[in-house]
């Protein structure tokens, strides 16, 4: 899962940063409203973790300019992107104002870092649609709390890297990803992606959880198939 940081107090954005990349998550970082409107512009990314405080303006003002209907052709935010706004802002009225411009949750520093990780679990599985925290598939349980993988009651060992590739095309079920759209989920600005990274993955998931889990439309992509198609 991508996430994009918008925060301009430097140890604040590399803590979060470096705790949410040593979690699974790929992480961006931006500290000014027009870097970010400019990120949300040009990469998918599943969760905003937004500060109000910026230099060039209100983080309210980036909020309320992704959740507007876009009314033009081009690259545009997803409206529907979970945003979550981290501010020392503690008084009723703030909470209030940012949930009303839009935001879907509200955390005042300092914070606990595995609460702030379960506040965006939730966000991302309210965005995927799931109600359950686990997902099912055939004899596969994944947890995405606990980062585990279960298949026919046997733990399996998958890399961070396996393990959000995996979650991806679960959530996605029946629908064909590009090798692109992968990369764009799994990778941040800072990290180097081989030209075959996602088939590596791919292949280490297959040999791990069985051949037909991931099937491949050739020149087009990967998906997992929905249990309910035959």
């Amino acid at each position: 899962m991508r996430i994009l940081v918008v925060e301009d107090d430097a140890g604040i954005a590399v803590g979060l940063r470096t705790n949410l990349q040593q979690r699974g998550y790929a992480v961006d970082v931006c500290g000014t409203l027009a870097s970010a409107w400019a990120a949300l512009r040009s990469e998918p990314f599943d969760l905003v973790l937004l500060d109000l405080g910026l230099p060039d303006g209100e983080g309210g003002r980036l909020l309320e300019r992704v959740r507007q209907s876009p009314s033009a052709a081009g690259s545009l935010p997803d409206t529907l992107t979970p945003i979550l706004i981290l501010t020392a802002r503690d008084q009723v009225a703030d909470r209030i104002s940012g949930l009303n411009l839009g935001a879907d949750d509200y955390l005042v520093k300092p914070f606990d870092l595995d609460e702030l990780e379960a506040r965006m679990r939730a966000l991302l599985r309210r965005a995927a649609g799931r109600a359950h925290p686990l997902l099912a598939h055939g004899d596969l349980v994944i947890d995405p709390a606990a980062h585990s993988v279960l298949r026919a009651g046997q733990p399996v060992e998958l890399t961070p890297r396996e393990f959000a590739l995996l979650l991806l095309l679960l959530e996605s079920r029946g629908r064909v990803l590009s090798r692109q759209q992968l990369e764009a989920r799994l990778y941040s600005w800072d990290d180097g992606v081989g030209s075959n990274a996602v088939e590596v993955h791919v292949h280490h998931v297959r040999r791990k959880l069985g051949e037909s889990l991931i099937q491949t439309v050739r020149g087009v992509g990967y998906f997992i198939p929905r249990e309910d198609l035959p």
